[in-house]
Formats: structure tokens, C-alpha cells, sequence
């Protein structure tokens, strides 16, 4: 369906900012009108940058009628804060994942835009790979009979390359640390492809990186199915590594960064190759919101399901600090 692009005020100037910029600049179904953050130096390069205004304020971007949404990539901890004032001013949100640090924050700006009757979307690209959709359509279609297991890794080398100043990289702005801020990216693709999330037990370590957040993770799921998955996340690798395998009764699937998707039947010997063409997962996400504004559809990721994807990495955090099994109505309740 054609309609004229989105227009978007950009908020929050962080590196992932000029990722989702990038992404608008590539689709061509929204476009940036304004950007704000609280350096005057930051937010001057990025209106150069993407051909768009310096706001001297957030206040300006709300009240400027020309703006339909804001694409908000602030930390975590005042996403509640800066998406009820969108819903407030009637601005649809795009809103980086995690949904908050606290399910009570998850829920206020859901609300808030729920009340408003603005479009609230999570940007969880993860899920949108190409591999990922491939084994989907393939569970749906019964070709893994039973799912009974997956497990997933995700890593990454920081070494020598964070900002204790960021708060990514702090307790109290990533909460868990590298279980939320890349495990979650996992999480959900598990959540995606093998169903609802009841129970977690987590383990956290920090071994390598400075500051005061775990850089590895270990997480057990269990499934509302009764198939059971395991997570792992680090950030104290020697490189950058992403692997999903999926057990059903009938087929498996592998997935890892260097060898591509595979795909093995009941009674084959050897996994046969799957060719997928490379999509542009964020491009997409953001298509999405786009069209929902317009009325087209609604976005896979809204803010009921971010908040569920919230409460299973919350569970996992206390699971680790306190030694037990948690339940995810237990973050919810």
C-alpha cells in the first residue's frame, strides 16, 4: 500500500540512533524531520548528518505539528518517561528494546500510548532474519512435529571497547548486563519460535569486562509447550558469534554466523544447506510502524509483548541472584 513517508523526530543521539537512521534513509517510508538530545554537539552533527532540524528541546519536537512520530533510542531507564510525553502530545513511538528496566515502567507507557491511541512499536529486528522466518513457516507447517528443544548463543568481544560513562554498561542503566541488553535479543527469537515463556533459571558471571555488570549469562527456559531451551549471551568472547538450533520430534535446524541455516529431517544422515537471501531486519521493523501508523496492520512487536519479552529477562536476573527457579507471573503479578 502506498502513502506518504512517516515523518519522525529522532530522540536520543546514541550510536544505535544513527543505526535506525541509516535504516529510514534505506526505506524510504519515513523520514526525519527533527532530532533532539541533550548535546547540542551530537544532535547538530545528526541534523547534518540525515538532512534534518536541530530541536533546542524534546518539548520542541512534541509540540511541532509537523511531526507524526518520534523514533526514541534514550537509555532504559527513562523510556516510561519520554514515551508518555510522546502519547501525551499524540506522537507515535518506535521504541528501541528493551521496553524499560521495570515491568511497572513497561506497563505506564503502554498505557499511555494504549490511552492516547497511538502506535506503540518495540524494535526487536532479530527475530525478522530471514532464517528465522524460514523456520517458522516451517514449524507451522507441522515439518518439526513436536518442539522439545533450542538452544542459542549469543557473543560478542568487548574487551577494550566499552564506555563505563554509558549506560549501557552500568548496573543501574542495563540491569543484568549482558543478559539484557544482547540476550534479549534471543530471548525472543526462542519466545518466537518455540512458544511462550513460563519459567526461567539463570546463572551470571563477570569475568572479563570492568564496571559493575555480568558479561556472560546462562539462562534455561521453560516453554509453555513443555520444551525447554537454553541461552547463552557474553561479552568477554574472542569474537562475535550468533548460533539458534531448533529440535522438533520430526526435523531440526542449525543456524550460526559462519555456516549459514541447515535443515535435517527424521532418517536423513547430514543437514542439507537452506539458502536464504540477507533481508534488512530493521528497515522492516520500521516499515511496519509506518504502515500501522497509517492504519496498515499493527506492529509484531507491540508494547504487551515487550513487556512479557521484559519479564523473562527480569526472571532471569533474579533467578541468578537468588538461586531459584523463577516463574515468569511472578515478574507480572
Amino acid at each position: 500500500m502506498a502513502y506518504e513517508p512517516v515523518r519522525v523526530g529522532c530522540l536520543g543521539m546514541g550510536w544505535w540512533s544513527d543505526v535506525l537512521a541509516d535504516a529510514i534513509k534505506r526505506s524510504g517510508k519515513l523520514e526525519i524531520v527533527a532530532c533532539y538530545t541533550r548535546s547540542a554537539q551530537k544532535r547538530d552533527a545528526f541534523a547534518v548528518k540525515y538532512g534534518c532540524r536541530a530541536a533546542p528541546s524534546y518539548e520542541a519536537l512534541l509540540e511541532d505539528r509537523g511531526i507524526e512520530a518520534i523514533v526514541n533510542t534514550t537509555p532504559n531507564n527513562v523510556h516510561a518517561e519520554t514515551t508518555q510525553a510522546a502519547a501525551r502530545a499524540g506522537k507515535h513511538v518506535f521504541l528501541d528494546k528493551p521496553i524499560a528496566n521495570t515491568v511497572a515502567d513497561a506497563r505506564a507507557l503502554t498505557e499511555a500510548c494504549r490511552g492516547a491511541g497511538v502506535v506503540l512499536a518495540l524494535g526487536y529486528q532479530r527475530r525478522r532474519e530471514s532464517h528465522f522466518r524460514w523456520i517458522r513457516r516451517r514449524i507451522d507447517g507441522g515439518e518439526f512435529g513436536r518442539l522439545v528443544n533450542a538452544e542459542a548463543n549469543i557473543s560478542r568481544d568487548r574487551l577494550g571497547k566499552i564506555d563505563l560513562a554509558s549506560w549501557r554498561y552500568t548496573a543501574e542503566g542495563m540491569p543484568g548486563g549482558v543478559m539484557l541488553q544482547i540476550g534479549v535479543h534471543y530471548s525472543d527469537v526462542l519466545t518466537y519460535l518455540l512458544g511462550p515463556i513460563t519459567a526461567v533459571s539463570g546463572r551470571l558471571a563477570q569475568l572479563v569486562l570492568p564496571g559493575d555488570n555480568p558479561d556472560v549469562a546462562s539462562l534455561v527456559f521453560e516453554h509453555e509447550n513443555g520444551a525447554l531451551s537454553t541461552l547463552n549471551a557474553s561479552y568477554a568472547s574472542a569474537s562475535e558469534y550468533y548460533a539458534m538450533n531448533v529440535y522438533g520430534k520430526e526435523a531440526s535446524a542449525y543456524y550460526d554466523l559462519h555456516n549459514g541455516l541447515r535443515f535435517l529431517k527424521r532418517g536423513e544422515e547430514r543437514a542439507t544447506p537452506v539458502s536464504r537471501p540477507k533481508n534488512d531486519p530493521i528497515a522492516e521493523e520500521l516499515e511496519e510502524f509506518a504502515a500501522a501508523v497509517r492504519g496498515d496492520g499493527a506492529p509484531e512487536m507491540d508494547g504487551e509483548r515487550s513487556t512479557a519479552s521484559l519479564a523473562v529477562l527480569l526472571a532471569g536476573i533474579r533467578s541468578a541472584r537468588e538461586g531459584r527457579r523463577v516463574e515468569i507471573k511472578e515478574m507480572l503479578a
